[in-house]
């Protein structure tokens, strides 16, 4: 395990209000932290930390350069969680411009300011294994056609750390698998929850990486007061098949598992009928073309540098499964 460094300095949190963010802003302050954190004028405060007294809040957008120079001043170590996570493809500019360029503005920021980063990434970032092994920090995404545009996103924003790296930042990279959790509510991951919750008769035969948030919020903290720099680490609890996952998720509420696999054919209906009932609606179709696709894919991933790196004990999914479901019965 790498040398601890002081864990005494000035620290800023970007994406405070979101899921990963809250939690983060928690765990930081349970340890007596004090720190800045930012959100945009519009954003609500989560229950988990609002009202802290050791979190000082700054309104500031990361597009917006001169906001976020106020805010990096006295800051010595900087969590970047912030990010969309979206599979509309009608999101794709605004993708761009908060995974990419606010990134960039971060990264350049930090570089001005001699600030250590740990920046949130994805496992979207991350290539295809090779010939069915485990997908690990070594591969690298290759660029596909067909590539949904927040893979593109996080990929992109990923190669402005290590633009920065290349210039001399100090940086570590981490890349979270899906993060479960019950503060999630029902949006991001917890849809997941909800649909099985709902009557959810299908699942597909893809499979994915998942970790709980805690879990995810404890290795970033870890990482960042580590002597580990100009690397990346996948954080992720275990690989779960879809149709073990759904049974999980409805084992936890006490209903009926999804027993139906939906062939390719029937999520590319699903998400046509979606797309056009959107029209009538006025609101974002529930199934995308993006996220159709992702749901079909096997994409199994290796925790073993991550482990060695800050000796972490992942929590089984099976416990923050049930954890979840019955706080959201």
């Amino acid at each position: 395990m790498a040398t601890k460094k002081k864990t005494d300095e000035m620290i800023l949190v970007t994406g405070a209000t979101g899921f990963l963010g809250s939690t983060l802003i928690n765990q930081l302050t349970r340890q007596g932290r004090k720190l800045r954190a930012l959100k945009r004028e519009a954003s609500v405060v989560p229950d988990l930390i609002k009202d802290n007294a050791l979190v000082e809040w700054v309104i500031a957008d990361i597009n917006n350069i001169s906001a976020l120079e106020d805010a990096f001043e006295g800051i010595e170590q900087v969590y970047h969680c912030a990010a969309l996570v979206s599979f509309n493809p009608k999101d794709k500019q605004k993708l761009l411009r908060i995974n990419i360029e606010g990134t960039s503005n971060i990264v350049n920021l930090c570089a001005a300011f001699g600030t250590r980063l740990l920046h949130v990434s994805s496992v979207a970032a991350l290539g295809n294994a090779k010939k069915g092994a485990l997908i690990t920090e070594k591969d690298f995404w290759e660029y596909d056609a067909k590539a949904h545009a927040y893979a593109i996103s996080k990929y992109e924003g990923e190669m402005e750390v290590w633009r920065g790296i290349a210039e001399g930042l100090d940086a570590v990279i981490v890349n979270p698998s899906v993060i479960i959790g019950a503060a999630a509510g029902f949006e991001g991951s917890g849809a997941i929850f909800k649909l099985v919750k709902e009557g959810l008769s299908f699942y597909t035969r893809g499979a994915t990486g998942l970790v709980d948030v805690e879990d995810v919020a404890k290795s970033m903290i870890a990482l960042m007061n580590s002597t580990e720099t100009a690397e990346r680490f996948i954080l992720s609890s275990e690989n779960y098949h879809y149709q073990q996952f759904f049974a999980e998720i409805a084992k936890g509420y006490g209903i009926k598992a999804p027993a139906k696999e939906a062939k390719p054919w029937m999520l590319g209906i699903a998400w046509r009928a979606a797309k056009l009932a959107s029209i009538f609606t006025g609101k974002p179709a529930s199934l995308t073309s993006d996220a159709a696709r992702s749901s079909l894919n096997e994409s199994l991933y290796s925790n073993e540098k991550i482990k060695k790196a800050i000796d972490i004990s992942f929590k089984p999914l099976k416990q923050s499964i049930e954890e979840i479901c019955k706080r959201q019965y």
